[in-house]
């Protein structure tokens, strides 16, 4: 899953230009013309990675938006205002209701991304340095926040059940383990279908192996069960 930008930015034309070079650099985009729009899909469920914000909006104005951002949803998101309006009581309000950056229009779009890259490698550094981490291949598992991300930033998306078995199978790699060994400790039972083991096995290989049928990680250890390989 690519890391999702939300632009709110009422100029068609400019929402176009940013989404088109955020989109060259990887990301994903949701563009919105008013800061009513934004919540919408905020509500609706929408949680984007980062936060494009323009302050000339029509309706709620950009500051109005970003004091209920930061009141009402997750507050380590980052969000960059882009702004044409860049006297230093614009910058210091942006910055004081929780803005992580400010950028004036006319901007270099090359610098945009630049900017937004930076806030989510830093994002990244923060979140590792609080929680314990165990790393393989490309993949990083946050295992306080029972997270699994990819590249450090993109979060591969796994159901509780898919994240305990992957977890169990990372910490004792190199251990063939059983599927009624793996069922005991995940399920915490010593009675039930065991065959749900190779289920979420078969889950998880579809979103971490790049050829599900020849695994990298997860391998078959026949009469023996399964082992994961760093």
């Amino acid at each position: 899953m690519k890391n999702s930008i939300m632009i709110i930015e009422d100029v068609a034309e400019m929402a176009q230009l940013v989404s088109m070079y955020m989109i060259n650099a990887g990301f994903e985009c949701e563009a919105c013309e008013t800061a009513e729009i934004a919540l919408e899909k905020l509500q609706g469920g929408y949680t984007p990675n980062l936060v494009l914000l323009d302050l000339n909006l029509p309706g709620m104005s950009g500051l109005d938006f970003l004091k209920k951002f930061r009141t009402e949803y997750k507050t380590t998101i980052p969000v960059i205002i882009v702004s044409a309006r860049d006297a230093d009581e614009d910058i210091i309000a942006g910055l004081g209701f929780g803005a992580d950056d400010y950028v004036a229009k006319p901007f270099s779009p090359k610098v945009l991304v630049a900017r937004v890259k930076g806030k989510l490698d830093r994002l990244f550094v923060t979140e590792a340095s609080v929680e314990e981490t165990i790393t393989f291949g490309d993949y990083t598992l946050f295992c306080n926040s029972c997270v699994l991300k990819k590249h450090g930033t993109e979060k591969i998306p796994l159901s509780t059940k898919e994240y305990e078995v992957l977890e169990y199978l990372v910490r004792n790699a190199g251990q063939p383990m059983t599927p009624d060994v793996i069922y005991n400790h995940v399920w915490k039972s010593q009675y039930g279908d065991i065959t749900a083991v190779a289920v979420y096995i078969q889950r998880l290989r579809k979103k971490i192996e790049d050829d599900p049928t020849h695994p990298r990680y997860i391998t078959t250890m026949f009469g023996m069960g399964y082992r994961f390989e760093k």
